[in-house]
């Protein structure tokens, strides 16, 4: 197995067919991702980076190319990448628990009662949750409902991580609490995670590198930042570190040029 390669995007096009002929919405994308290296996808809307996360998770059909994880070609759906979503879809006659525990039943037929209970009890500690796991969605802030998402995705155990916008309806201090929930699963599980986000800070106090797109249609690969900035992270020192301003620079003025082009051609 190529580490270097474990998750492999390669040569990736979407068409839509229209009555106005193909609409092609991304065209010739590829990033190769390290075993547990954190990248962040930025670009405007309409670029086809949720697109691209789609159909890394099997959930989209790929025009062209193909997604291979470890090696392995995908072929829709499955428990090897874990995903969340900007919504994270609770069945909302469900408890936190009973939404956790769904996925766990599936991933571990074979595990006892009380292993999938100590796999389930785990991850909703993990995340804050221990005083919730007997609340329905209904009963949950929008943040809580986003960290039963994030534990139900984490329980699954995946080799992947595929999280589109997962915190872009969260109000900022939900948002600043969840991102550094993040950065402590990901320091102690080392996921591949391949993130959407529309927020520049996001990105570098995320991320290992930040993949820019192109404008839509037929978006592809703009540009890349390597983010080394140090870990662990924390964000206080994050904002004062030399790099961080350069960083945050280099990527604002790559969405600014973007967004003349797109003015151009409008």
């Amino acid at each position: 197995m190529d580490k270097n390669r474990y998750l492999d995007l390669s040569n990736l096009s979407k068409v839509y067919e229209t009555k106005k002929g193909p609409f092609v919405v991304l065209e010739d994308f590829s990033l190769q991702i390290p075993e547990s290296e954190f990248v962040c996808l930025i670009g405007h809307s309409g670029c086809g980076k949720s697109t691209i996360l789609s159909m890394a998770a099997g959930l989209n059909d790929i025009t062209k190319g193909s997604v291979a994880v470890a090696d392995k070609e995908i072929n829709g759906p499955g428990p090897d990448r874990g995903v969340v979503f900007q919504a994270p879809s609770l069945l909302p006659w469900l408890t936190a628990y009973e939404n956790v525990m769904l996925g766990v039943k599936k991933v571990y037929p074979h595990a006892s009662a009380k292993e999938k209970e100590e796999i389930v009890m785990h991850y909703l500690q993990a995340v804050g949750l221990s005083g919730a796991i007997d609340k329905k969605p209904k009963e949950l802030s929008s943040g809580m409902r986003q960290r039963v998402g994030i534990a139900r995705a984490f329980a699954l155990k995946p080799k992947i991580m595929l999280l589109d916008e997962p915190l872009g309806m969260l109000d900022a201090l939900t948002k600043y609490e969840l991102q550094d929930l993040i950065v402590k699963l990901h320091a102690e599980h080392k996921l591949t995670t391949l993130m959407v986000t529309h927020d520049v800070d996001e990105a570098l106090y995320l991320s290992d590198r930040v993949i820019m797109m192109t404008n839509g249609p037929k978006a592809t690969l703009g540009d890349i930042l390597i983010n080394d900035l140090p870990r662990p992270r924390d964000r206080q020192t994050l904002l004062n570190h030399p790099n961080y301003y350069p960083y945050r620079e280099h990527l604002i003025s790559f969405l600014e040029e973007q967004e003349e082009l797109k003015k151009k051609h409008a």
